[in-house]
């Protein structure tokens, strides 16, 4: 099962059973802020659930048709990050990700947001990858924004968060050409 290792003892891993009575308790400490952008984290949702989720995410990582991986910190699960699926005819993904509030502002979902870009196009030789983010979300476009993505435009509408609301989403993309020439951007900045 693939596993990346990043800075100050973090390291992103493939979710396991065991692991939904906890990543349970983070969504809902998380909910009304989660709830804001996305539209599964609404309602509230049983640890039965949540391992239901987590029996989803190993499914698709057995079809190779995406990745999921929580993000950990200390041993314990602080957010997630992963590929919703693998458009393999075309070599592209999206990629999505959140982070408890506790754990923002301190470049770590950055980190796992380029590592798992890195992923993508050395690993998959994939072309593209994806990033949406809703327009008022000024913390998640940020992470694209600082990695070089390209923003390619606005989807009014495009996700349905909850009853008759929805989002209009910012889109970025990174291709397999422009990775590089990003990567030292980034690392020169730092």
């Amino acid at each position: 099962m693939p596993s990346f290792t990043l800075a100050r003892g973090r390291l992103l891993r493939v979710l396991e059973e065991s692991d939904a009575q906890e990543l349970h308790e983070l969504i809902e400490r998380n909910r009304p802020r989660l709830a804001r952008w996305m539209a599964w984290a609404v309602e509230h949702q049983t640890p039965g659930q949540t391992l239901d989720f987590i029996r989803v995410t190993r499914r698709q990582l057995s079809a190779n048709d995406g990745l999921q991986t929580a993000l950990v910190a200390e041993g314990r699960i602080v957010g997630m990050v992963g590929f919703h699926s693998v458009d393999w005819q075309n070599r592209a993904t999206s990629l999505g990700y959140w982070l408890s509030e506790d754990e923002e502002g301190q470049g770590t979902m950055t980190q796992a947001v380029a590592t798992l870009t890195g992923h993508a196009f050395a690993d998959w030789h994939l072309n593209r990858v994806e990033i949406r983010a809703d327009v008022e979300n000024a913390r998640s476009r940020a992470i694209p924004e600082r990695l070089g993505y390209r923003r390619e435009g606005m989807l009014r509408q495009a996700y349905r968060i909850s009853g008759d609301r929805y989002s209009d989403d910012v889109v970025y993309a990174m291709l397999a050409a422009e990775w590089p020439a990003a990567q030292r951007r980034d690392t020169s900045s730092r």
